[in-house]
């Protein structure tokens, strides 16, 4: 392996420690013994839920080709995955604001692990059933989970500030370190054991249920609104009356989804990207080093949100126009850079650019995920919490499906460059999300309220 990728890495782990050794006072926010206890809980927890999603994501497509399938195979089980997603996902996502939120995660832990057992059949209906259950964890994953935190974290009269340091430690942790653990410990089942590809599968498994004993015997139930005279309609209605009737909510929903599309776009698209002519490079580093690149994103973004300015609003519109200006570097090379018609051999000067560029992306990304989590507690209306996250991701998983069935219909750069605009519309509409944030409210008797600070829930 080439010293770059060595030094990229080593270089990336030295300033994420660096940040982490350096902090101050000033940079941490102080707490209580009792929130401390129930934030590492959660953080385990929530540990061990990534490791089961990020232990299975080097090796879905690896096992369908070793059972012999195609890529036009593939690519069906993967649209399945997403669509299944908004489709069943969404109404059993949204059961979590009424039949529980720790039910919805126990719930999430047995769905996925069916999902996993289903990898070691290599009949396609039993694949594409196990795709299907795993689209349905994937919205309680990105759900119910946080729903249940906000929730339980506002029951135990907590700060809301100390909301930020759980969100930023939860990315920190499960988007970060455990995805690079679960990358290595991955390997070593697969090529160091010579465990075949399944064996990852059975390992998410193992820890799906550990986190799932800990869901049983140490978290309280919480709802969102429990009331027995709603079905799922009328709360499928309410949250769209809510996203429809609150300009904040919905500017938060199209912009969460412009991002996570063009997020999820990119996972796609680097691999060839860095290898369009088929050079050795090593996906499983570098996966590590985008994972590591993501944790010096959180990392500065638990410092962004223990202070009160500048607000999460009004940075996230930098974040949103250096993402956009990284996807753009395809591009960029593509007429700057001399192209190379050399098969096979070490990553291209092009690549290298390129690589940096995916690096400042996922440092976008590391940011992104605790300071979304931040607004949406603080935008979000309790009683209907899932159901609009969950409303959230149709569109994000119409676009993932409609870009997997057209992938080889335009070329990358096209690609890249139409997830580039949408990250430049996102910050328009953070831009304006912030500025309708800051105007007073009125309250009930037509008395203007206190402008709305960052560690101040608005009420909805």
């Amino acid at each position: 392996m080439e010293v770059l990728y060595y030094l990229l890495f080593g270089g990336l782990g030295a300033v994420v420690a660096a940040l982490e050794l350096s902090k101050t006072n000033k940079d941490r926010i102080n707490t209580s013994p009792a929130f401390n206890s129930f934030k590492n809980n959660y953080l385990l927890v929530y540990s061990l839920m990534m490791a089961g999603d990020w232990l299975q994501g080097p090796y879905v497509y690896y096992l369908y080709s070793q059972y012999g399938f195609g890529k036009g195979e593939i690519g069906q089980l993967f649209i399945a995955g997403f669509g299944s997603s908004m489709l069943f996902g969404t109404i059993v996502g949204s059961l979590a604001d009424k039949q529980g939120r720790k039910r919805a995660c126990v719930t999430y832990c047995i769905t996925y692990i069916l999902s996993c057992i289903t990898k070691h059949s290599p009949h396609y209906k039993v694949l594409m059933l196990g795709r299907v259950l795993g689209g349905i964890a994937t919205s309680l994953l990105f759900s119910a989970f946080e729903s249940w935190l906000v929730a339980e974290h506002n029951k135990r009269g907590f700060e809301q500030q100390w909301l930020s340091l759980t969100f930023s430690k939860a990315i920190f942790l499960g988007n970060g370190l455990v995805a690079i653990v679960a990358g290595l410990f991955g390997n070593l089942l697969v090529d160091s054991f010579a465990l075949g590809p399944v064996a990852p599968f059975d390992a998410a498994s193992c820890f799906l249920a550990i986190g799932m004993a800990i869901i049983l015997s140490s978290w309280t139930e919480n709802f969102g609104d429990a009331s027995e005279s709603k079905d799922l309609l009328t709360q499928f209605r309410g949250a769209a009356v809510a996203i429809a009737s609150d300009e904040k909510i919905a500017l938060l929903g199209a912009i969460q989804s412009l991002f996570e599309g063009s997020m999820y776009t990119f996972v796609f698209l680097w691999t060839p990207a860095l290898s369009p002519n088929d050079e050795d490079i090593p996906h499983g580093f570098i996966f590590a080093t985008f994972m590591l690149a993501s944790m010096l994103g959180s990392s500065l973004a638990s410092r962004l949100m223990a202070h009160p300015s500048p607000r999460v609003e009004s940075y996230m519109q930098i974040v949103f126009v250096v993402s956009s200006g990284s996807l753009l570097l395809p591009i960029l090379t593509s007429f700057l850079v001399a192209p190379s018609n050399v098969k096979g051999g070490s990553m291209s000067f092009s690549g290298w650019i390129q690589t940096l560029g995916f690096c400042a992306f996922e440092s976008c990304v590391g940011i992104f995920w605790p300071s979304i989590m931040k607004m949406r507690s603080q935008y979000i209306p309790e009683e209907a919490r899932s159901t609009i996250m969950n409303f959230f991701r149709i569109p994000l998983n119409i676009f993932v499906c409609i870009v997997l069935y057209n992938v080889n219909a335009f070329p990358i750069t096209v690609m890249f460059g139409m997830c580039s605009i949408f990250l430049f519309i996102a910050c328009i509409l953070q831009r304006r999300l912030m500025l309708i944030s800051e105007k007073p409210k009125i309250g009930d008797w037509g008395q203007p309220k206190e402008r709305d600070t960052e560690s101040e829930p608005l009420n909805i």
